[in-house]
């Protein structure tokens, strides 16, 4: 499995909801969570390896040793947001090197369903509702560079050009990663 680079054009798919659990969504599940721990993040969704349906798998803790840490969610929600927001820095896999700050709401609850069916809720603070957030909004097509204010953005123009020149470089030379094929 491969991470899709911005501005591979499957980040931007609004992913459609899991309607069967089957071998096939535990396996991408698994799969998903061995590439988030090789790339060292604390989150991943199916858009960002080119899958097109709502799952994401979370480690808040980044360590794949820390198994109680780690969650897959299916068609996950955000059900209730509270404690105002607050700004931090944040990055993404989609978006190798680039940090910046992001403003989001300090306490989420979320409603996911779990690989074997079973709808579960879970209310976070801090950095786990900041991973919440920035995961489900790639289900929905958006990017944390969509929630960066206007001088984030502007500092971050340069990686942004970069990252566009790479991505056009591969498509010329039909080396891109696949996306959007997602026919387990």
């Amino acid at each position: 499995m491969k991470i899709l680079h911005y501005p591979h054009p499957a980040l931007r798919v609004k992913a459609r909801p899991v309607t069967i659990l089957d071998a096939d969504i535990q396996k991408a599940a698994y799969e998903m969570l061995e590439t988030m721990y090789r790339y060292e993040g604390l989150g991943l969704a199916a858009p960002q390896v080119g899958l097109d349906f709502q799952l994401l798998v979370m480690n808040f803790a980044g360590d794949p040793a820390r198994k109680e840490m780690e969650h897959i969610a299916i068609n996950p929600v955000i059900v209730e947001t509270k404690g105002g927001t607050v700004s931090d820095r944040e990055g993404c896999l989609s978006f190798p090197g680039l940090y910046q700050n992001v403003r989001r709401f300090k306490t989420v609850r979320v409603q996911a369903y779990n690989l074997k069916g079973e709808k579960y809720e879970m209310e976070c603070h801090d950095l786990p509702a900041r991973v919440w957030q920035h995961e489900i909004d790639h289900l929905a097509g958006t990017l944390f560079i969509d929630r960066m204010g206007s001088l984030g953005l502007q500092r971050s123009q340069k990686d942004l050009e970069k990252f566009i020149a790479e991505f056009e470089k591969a498509k010329k030379k039909g080396d891109l990663p696949a996306g959007l094929e997602a026919k387990l």
